[in-house]
Formats: structure tokens, sequence, C-alpha cells
């Protein structure tokens, strides 16, 4: 028995050593999209890239547009050199001379609370064209008024911006009135569209909220 054990092996170690030559000599197919230089890139360490690294941008937040409350209002504020709260307390006509080309009125006012060009307790003095008084855009000594004053001009005049789109009374109770031309102006605006009158705070408080956005 043993020696037929031994013909069974004798038999077999030819074939495996014919197995193992064909695998030897069997092509191997390439692998698709693998090459020789790739693999070799794959094995290489990364290179170090000492770049600095810049910081994000910090996000900008956009300007509100002038004008984007209510336009008009807006306007008027913008053209303004004065304005403030005021109580007249002196009236005076200047006829022209040599100094002063045009006849002039000069009103007196005390100031009860200054938004742009002037500060509370001044007393202080504008000139008005006489032409304008004339005309209607008059004022009577002890009169409370909230003014829109254009800056001066080169003659050292001034006026209410827009005529009397710049000029609103103050009644006894502390409230701003505003006529019908401001009704119609403002009807859009969301603070004062649609109001008759305003306290004189709140008033106020819209006026620097649109000096605050130019």
């Amino acid at each position: 028995m043993i020696g037929n054990h031994r013909c069974s092996l004798l038999a077999i170690v030819p074939l495996l050593a014919g197995i193992s030559l064909l695998h030897a000599q069997k092509p191997r197919l390439p692998v698709p999209g693998i090459t020789k230089n790739s693999v070799e890139n794959f094995s290489r360490p990364l290179p170090i890239v000492n770049e600095p690294l810049h910081p994000l941008p910090r996000p900008v937040a956009p300007r509100r547009p002038i004008g984007s409350r209510g336009g008009v209002f807006d306007e008027v504020v913008r053209a303004s050199g004065m304005i403030f709260s005021g109580t007249v307390t002196g009236i005076k006509p200047g006829p022209a001379n040599q100094t002063q080309a045009v006849a002039t009125v000069a009103i007196t006012f005390h100031i009860d609370q200054a938004i742009r060009g002037t500060r509370v307790g001044d007393s202080i003095t504008i000139s008005q064209w006489a032409g304008l008084w004339s005309s209607g855009q008059r004022y009577r000594v002890g009169e409370r008024v909230f003014l829109f004053l254009y800056p001066h001009s080169k003659l050292g005049l001034t006026s209410c911006v827009g005529g009397p789109m710049g000029r609103f009374p103050i009644d006894s109770y502390g409230r701003v009135l505003f006529s019908a031309q401001h009704l119609s102006a403002f009807r859009k605006d969301p603070v004062l569209g649609g109001k008759s009158r305003l306290r004189l705070s709140d008033f106020a408080l819209a006026v620097r909220h649109a000096s605050e956005e130019e």
C-alpha cells in the first residue's frame, strides 16, 4: 500500500508544477485608470504648502437709502441747515442799505429743542427777505414753531425749506400741527402719514431718525 501512495504522489507533483508554470506565464491584465505613474504619485508624500491663511471678509450691512421712510419728509430734513423748535421773542424790519442790498426782517427765537445747527436755551436771530414776509410767511411774538431752515445764503438770509413745508405750528398743548399740505405730502410716511397732529417729543424723534439716515 505504501508503494501505491508513493506512486500517486509522484504523479501529482508534475501536475502541480505545470499549473504553477501556467500562472507564472499568464500575462496580468491592466486595471482601468491605474498606471505605474499614478501608483507612484499616490505613494509620494503630499507637499506642505506654507501659504498664509486670509480671513474671510466681515459682512457689511447695506446702507438704508435716503428717502426710504417717506420721501418728502426726508428731503425737507436733508435740505435743512437748522432744525429746531422755538418761541418767537422779537421781530425787527431791516431796510435795504449800503451793507444789505435787500430789505429784510429779523426774527429772534428762543430755542426750546435743538436738532441741527442750534443749542437748547440759545437765542438766535435769522434774517428773512422782506418779500417773503409780504407774501404771507410771517411770525408773531410768543408764537411757538418747529422750523426747518435753509443754510444761510451769501447775503446771510434764510427761510423755511419748501416755504410752508418747513414750518409747523405748535399748539398750547405741545403738539405739532400739520397743515393740509403736510397731510398730502406725508401721507405715505410710516410715522407721520394720516396724522393731523403729533406730540412734540414724537415729532422730534421722527426728525432725529430721518437726520441719522443721511
